[in-house]
């Protein structure tokens, strides 16, 4: 087995190839490429027939994406790919010294608040004598503590944004787009910020244009 080799060790210029689907949390991952102004490739994949296919499931065997490909490194889960990009390409400046809250808010988004937000948009109650066992709070009890993270500071990990806003910012704004996440004025105002970004623009508008061959 060849031996791992981190991030700081990566030559930045081997290519990055996301694959991806323009309705899948791989808009997130494109947004952070787009944030660190590097050259990538971007792969459509559908969901049943491609995205299952043996040559992708030998990247990723969960047969999901978004997945990364950097070089000969594979790395799947839109906040893995996220901190990634941050550490590989630090001259982006996504990923700040003090690495407590950035760290804190960018898996956040995808570990407890994506739970609490899936089982809302299915309907789905913990029963309150198991809700030990899920792991998480109910979800107005994370969006109280994310209101007062961004009561407090324009961005999650302080001053300056990060990762943590593109992997996080963006169930947000999905949630408050899709009716599982109230719009309160801090994440309104938020949201406002993050989607001004440029490099969120040309994600979300390359991302849009693709949707239709996808539903061809």
């Amino acid at each position: 087995m060849a031996a791992s080799v981190g991030p700081q060790e990566s030559p930045v210029s081997e290519p990055l190839t996301l694959y991806s689907n323009p309705m899948s949390r791989g808009r997130i991952a494109r947004w952070m490429l787009e944030e660190i102004a590097e050259p990538f490739t971007v792969r459509y994949l559908d969901y049943d027939t491609t995205m299952k296919a043996p040559e992708f499931l030998a990247l990723n065997p969960m047969g999901k994406v978004p997945t990364l490909v950097h070089g000969t490194r594979i790395v799947t889960e839109y906040a893995a790919i996220c901190a990634y990009l941050a550490d590989s390409f630090p001259a982006a400046g996504l990923a700040p010294a003090d690495r407590s809250a950035y760290y804190r808010w960018l898996f956040f988004g995808s570990g407890p608040l994506e739970a609490g937000i899936i089982n809302k948009a299915l309907g789905f109650e913990v029963p309150p004598e198991r809700a030990r066992t899920v792991g998480f709070r109910p979800l107005p009890v994370m969006l109280d503590a994310l209101e007062a993270a961004l009561e407090a500071r324009p961005y999650l990990a302080g001053e300056a944004f990060s990762a943590a806003d593109v992997a996080t910012g963006s169930q947000i704004g999905w949630g408050m787009q899709f009716g599982t996440i109230e719009p309160r004025p801090a994440f309104s105002s938020y949201w406002t910020r993050l989607s001004a970004r440029p490099a969120y623009l040309r994600a979300n508008a390359a991302d849009n244009a693709a949707m239709p061959k996808q539903e061809a």
